[in-house]
């Protein structure tokens, strides 16, 4: 069975193809148009949907000698994101599910986020415990199969990775903000500045605090220490976001008694993440690398386990951009 999978969500075209359960290729575009921005627009990110797409289809079906007759269904992610920017992948998807009369799938973007550690480790059996961390969400979920979901935090505020791009566009250190700040923080003291580690109540996380206290931190500086401290500025920020994760893990660990983790979403490649899950006596797993980030691997990967227990869907099913599990 080929499944052709598609992620429009946000401001990376995802095409993948996946044959009997396994990924044989997975091509993404990330929109540089956003960089001078500091953040994604949402019309220059639909647009960049529309010129790329079907450019991307194309060449993967060829550079795999694979036509679209081989296509056994089509997956794509319906929410959640922003809506013109799924509108696109969505209708391209019903479109061709029709032309060629095989089944298309619509795909929850966080639940293909869940799985897509899963792709390669496919041992890794439920139940377990996802923390889901990206540029829109942060959550915690006690997973107890497919499509049985229990969330036991959620962000009050800002994600994880929201953060990581606000705080790199103050300290001037660019966009997408998780490498930047990754990358000069490196050379930095983590301990040069004693940020308070986000804690709220519960499971529930919370970054909009851990922003504000880098923003006045910053704002307290000479111009030339504006400069200078911005590897010990990355650094700090980074202790205390990637700590606050941690802490939270280890609370629903101990609540839960699951000692099996799932980290996924595009902070999942964050080496200091990755560096203390190791060090917590757990079975873990992460994405290996091409699938942290919003592709349409995953998407495939859940289409065809959700095609094999004879779920499809119909052409009414709408774009959601504020989907949940």
């Amino acid at each position: 069975m080929t499944i052709l999978g598609i992620e429009t969500s946000c401001d990376e075209t995802g095409v993948a193809l996946l044959k009997d359960g396994e990924v044989i290729a997975n091509n993404i575009y990330s929109q540089i148009v956003h960089t001078k921005f500091g953040g994604v627009v949402p019309e220059l990110a639909s647009r960049e949907h529309i010129k790329k797409l079907l450019p991307m289809v194309k060449k993967i079906l060829s550079e795999n000698q694979i036509s679209l007759e081989d296509i056994d269904g089509v997956a794509v992610t319906y929410g959640p994101g922003l809506i013109s920017c799924l509108l696109i992948g969505l209708n391209f998807a019903k479109g061709l599910s029709y032309s060629l009369d095989i089944p298309f799938i619509g795909v929850n973007h966080l639940e293909a986020h869940i799985y897509s550690p899963f792709i390669t480790n496919k041992e890794f059996k439920p139940p377990f415990l996802s923390l889901l961390v990206s540029g829109g969400h942060t959550q915690l979920i006690k997973v107890r199969g497919l499509g049985d979901y229990e969330i036991l935090g959620s962000t009050l505020d800002d994600a994880c990775g929201e953060a990581f791009d606000k705080v790199s566009k103050l300290i001037g250190t660019g966009y997408p903000g998780g490498l930047a700040i990754e990358f000069w923080a490196e050379e930095g003291d983590p301990f040069a500045f004693d940020f308070p580690v986000p804690d709220p109540r519960g499971l529930d996380f919370s970054y909009s605090g851990l922003k504000t206290s880098v923003l006045y931190t910053y704002q307290k500086l000479s111009q030339k220490e504006c400069v200078e401290r911005i590897k010990d500025i990355a650094a700090s920020f980074q202790r205390v976001a990637i700590q606050s994760l941690i802490l939270k893990l280890k609370r629903a660990i101990d609540k839960t008694g699951i000692k099996t983790v799932s980290v996924s979403g595009g902070v999942s490649a964050n080496k200091l993440l990755r560096m203390q899950l190791s060090e917590l006596s757990i079975d873990w797993a992460v994405p290996e690398p091409g699938f942290t980030m919003d592709n349409g691997a995953m998407i495939a990967f859940l289409g065809y386990k959700l095609l094999c227990n004879g779920y499809s869907s119909n052409f009414n099913l709408h774009a959601n951009s504020n989907l949940t599990l």
